[in-house]
């Protein structure tokens, strides 16, 4: 991966953009018995909006940055403190893909590079909701308090807010539309 796209992901990941998006466009982990939502299948606009407040470079991350790159990623979390970023996307969601069973399993796998793996704690889950505690150990450990709600067949929204040990925390909130039954032309 070369520097810029490491340094993007990694951006992305400090504002917890990264879990949302696993999380709510998931990838390919079928369980066709699990509950799902009850939401038409198709092409649906999802409206991510991210606010960070404390956040700071970790000593592990911050440890396989050059000097450069710390100070461009340093500007970059002080710059957004507190303000929030919405970000537009468009996706085609399968009827595998609201799966609950399966968003919980991606919570679980969210980071391959870590050898402990996230636990996830349903607190309360049927067709029209769910909500769940996401504790990663790390370093650095992280915990994610993460709601998604069906508020309608053609209508979805989910809040999350995840603090990280020893730095500050990100809050997120996704509006979701379905637009139609075709993903013609939606990049997959």
């Amino acid at each position: 991966m070369n520097n810029n796209n490491w340094e993007l992901a990694h951006a992305i990941a400090l504002a917890g953009i990264t879990f949302t998006l696993n999380t709510v466009l998931p990838h390919s982990i079928p369980d066709a018995q699990a509950e799902s939502f009850n939401v038409k299948p198709g092409a649906w606009e999802m409206t991510v909006t991210t606010v960070a407040s404390g956040l700071k470079l970790s000593s592990e991350l911050s440890a396989k940055m050059t000097a450069a790159q710390r100070a461009r990623m340093e500007q970059m979390i002080k710059d957004r403190e507190g303000r929030p970023h919405t970000m537009t996307v468009h996706s085609c969601i399968t009827k595998e893909d609201l799966s609950q069973d399966r968003i919980i399993k991606e919570m679980e796998d969210e980071d391959e590079d870590i050898a402990v793996q996230c636990k996830v704690k349903i607190l309360s889950k049927s067709s029209s909701k769910l909500v769940l505690d996401q504790l990663c150990p790390g370093p650095p450990s992280l915990t994610t308090r993460f709601t998604i709600e069906a508020k309608t067949t053609e209508r979805i929204v989910a809040t999350g807010e995840r603090r990280e040990a020893g730095s500050g925390k990100s809050r997120l909130d996704i509006k979701g539309k379905w637009l139609g039954d075709s993903c013609a032309g939606l990049d997959e």
